[in-house]
C-alpha cells in the first residue's frame, strides 16, 4: 500500500499524520499513524478475513481489563480496521504466566450464545490419521490395532467448546504492556475449546515460527494461572496435544497448509521455519505426547508408538536439535 492510499483510507476517521508502514504478513497491509492526535494502527485485510477479525475484536472487547486493541473505526468495503496502537515491551522471563492469564480472559469473552458469530474450530480429521499411519509405516514402526484404536479415540475425544479462540496465539501476536497483554492479528479466530490453545505451551506453539519448549516449572505455573484467571476448564490436555501432533499442516506456515501431505514430505526433505526444522518440530511433539501418555496412563499404545517413532527419527537423522527454552 502506498502512502497516498493509506492517507485516503484514514481520511474518513480523522486527520492522519506521521504515517509509517509496518513490516507484516503479505496477507495484509499495516501502517502506524497519529489520527487526530491519537496513536493508531491502520490495517487493511482481504475481504474474506475482515469480518472474521472484526467480529473477534468486538467479542474480545468484552474483557475488562482489555485483551485486544480497541477498534476505533472500520470500513468493511475497504477491509479497513483502525485500532488503538499498543506499544510492545520486552517480555519478562516468566512471560508465559501473563500470556496464559490473558489467553484465559480472551477465551471467556465468547460462549454458547455466540454460536455462529465465527466459524467453528476444526479438529483433526480422519485424513490426518491416515497420513500419520503412512508416516509410521515409512519409518518402520507401523501402527498396530492398539495404536489405531488409540488414534480413533484421540479423534473422538477432541475437546469441545465455544470459547473465543485467537486462531494463531503465537509470540509476536501478543503485545506485552505495563497493564497486561493484548493479542493482535485475530483473522483466524474461531469458536472452540480453550484447551487447544492452552496446549500451545506444552506442544510448542504449533502454528508458529517460534517453537519453544517451556520449562516444566513455568509450564505448570502458567497452566494454573489460566485456570485462576477464569479460563474454560481445560480438562485433559493430552487429547489436544495429540491432536496437534497428528496434524501435518502444523509443520508449515499458513500459506502452505492444505497443499500436500506434509508428514510424507518430512521423509523426503527437512525445511527451516523459525527456530527449528520440520523434523525437529515433529520429534519435539512426539516426545511431549509420549510423556503425557505415560503420565496420564491413557492412550498408552499411542504413547509407546510415539516413543518408537521418535527413536527412529533420532537414529535416521542424528543431528536433530531440541527447541529453545527461551522465547526468541
Amino acid at each position: 500500500m502506498r502512502l497516498d492510499q493509506a492517507q485516503r483510507l484514514l481520511a474518513p476517521f480523522g486527520t492522519a499524520r506521521d504515517l509509517r508502514p509496518v513490516p507484516s504478513s503479505p496477507r495484509w497491509d499495516v501502517w502506524t499513524a497519529e489520527l487526530s492526535g491519537r496513536p493508531v494502527v491502520l490495517k487493511q485485510v482481504a475481504p474474506e478475513h475482515f469480518a472474521r477479525e472484526h467480529t473477534a475484536l468486538l467479542l474480545a472487547a468484552r474483557a475488562d481489563p482489555p485483551v485486544v486493541p480497541a477498534v476505533l473505526g472500520s470500513d468493511p468495503d475497504q477491509g479497513v480496521l483502525v485500532l488503538d496502537r499498543i506499544e510492545h515491551a520486552e517480555p519478562a522471563p516468566d512471560w508465559v504466566i501473563g500470556y496464559a492469564e490473558a489467553l484465559a480472559r480472551l477465551h471467556v469473552t465468547a460462549g454458547p450464545a455466540d454460536a455462529g458469530a465465527l466459524p467453528d474450530w476444526e479438529p483433526p480429521a480422519e485424513s490426518d490419521a491416515l497420513a500419520w499411519f503412512r508416516l509410521a509405516e515409512a519409518l518402520g514402526a507401523p501402527a498396530g490395532a492398539a495404536v489405531r484404536a488409540d488414534v480413533a479415540g484421540i479423534l473422538a475425544d477432541q475437546p469441545r467448546g465455544t470459547a473465543l479462540l485467537h486462531g494463531d496465539p503465537c509470540p509476536g501476536n501478543d503485545l506485552h504492556t505495563a497493564s497486561g497483554i493484548r493479542f493482535v492479528d485475530l483473522e483466524q479466530a474461531a469458536l472452540g475449546p480453550g484447551a487447544v490453545e492452552l496446549a500451545y505451551l506444552r506442544i510448542g506453539f504449533p502454528t508458529c515460527w517460534c517453537v519453544t519448549a517451556v520449562p516444566g516449572k513455568l509450564l505448570r505455573e502458567a497452566e494454573r494461572a489460566y485456570v485462576r484467571a477464569g479460563g474454560p476448564d481445560p480438562g485433559d490436555l493430552l487429547t489436544a496435544c495429540a491432536g496437534w501432533l497428528l496434524r501435518g499442516d502444523a509443520l508449515v506456515e499458513r500459506a502452505l497448509r492444505g497443499a500436500r501431505d506434509h508428514l510424507a514430505a518430512v521423509l523426503e526433505a527437512d525445511w527451516e521455519w523459525g527456530t527449528v526444522t520440520a523434523r525437529e518440530r515433529l520429534a519435539h511433539r512426539l516426545g511431549v505426547v509420549s510423556g503425557m501418555c505415560a503420565e496420564h496412563d491413557r492412550f498408552t499404545a499411542f504413547g509407546r508408538h510415539c516413543t518408537a517413532l521418535r527413536d527412529r527419527m533420532q537414529a535416521r537423522w542424528p543431528g536433530l536439535r531440541r527447541p529453545p527454552a527461551r522465547r526468541c
